[in-house]
C-alpha cells in the first residue's frame, strides 16, 4: 500500500495518456466538422435538386403553352416564321442555363474546406512545436 501512495506523479505514462487524449479529443473535432460539412452539402444539394425539378416543370409547362399559344396565333400567316423564333428562344435560353451551371459547379466552395482548412493549420502548429 505504501507503494501506490508514493507513485511519482507526472511521469512518461502520464504525459503519453494526456497526449492521447489531446489526440483523441483532435480527431473528435475534426470529424464532427467534417460531419457538419457534409451534412450541410447534402441539405444544400436535396434544396437545390428540389428547386430545379419544380422550376423545371413548372417552365416546362409554360414555354408549352406559349408556343401553343403562339402557333395558333400566328397560324393562318406566319406559323412557320413563329415557329422558328420560338425554338431560338427556347434555344438560347437553354444554352444560357447550361452556361451558368458550368460557372456555378466550378465557383462553388471546395468540399470539406474548413476541415482542410483546420488540419493544415494543425500541421502547421505541430511543425513549430516539433
Amino acid at each position: 500500500m505504501a507503494e501506490a501512495e508514493h507513485r511519482p506523479t507526472g511521469g512518461i505514462l502520464d504525459s503519453v495518456r494526456q497526449l492521447g487524449a489531446t489526440f483523441v479529443g483532435l480527431l473528435h473535432t475534426r470529424i464532427e466538422i467534417i460531419a457538419t460539412e457534409f451534412e450541410e452539402e447534402r441539405v444544400r444539394l436535396r434544396q437545390g435538386l428540389l428547386l430545379a425539378i419544380v422550376a423545371g416543370f413548372s417552365l416546362a409547362v409554360a414555354a408549352l403553352l406559349a408556343v401553343m399559344f403562339l402557333v395558333v396565333l400566328f397560324w393562318d400567316t406566319h406559323r412557320l416564321i413563329a415557329i422558328g423564333v420560338l425554338f431560338l428562344v427556347f434555344f438560347s435560353s437553354g444554352a444560357a442555363c447550361i452556361l451558368t451551371l458550368m460557372r456555378y459547379a466550378k465557383s462553388r466552395p471546395r468540399l470539406f474546406a474548413t476541415t482542410l482548412d483546420e488540419l493544415a493549420k494543425d500541421g502547421e502548429r505541430l511543425r513549430k512545436s516539433s
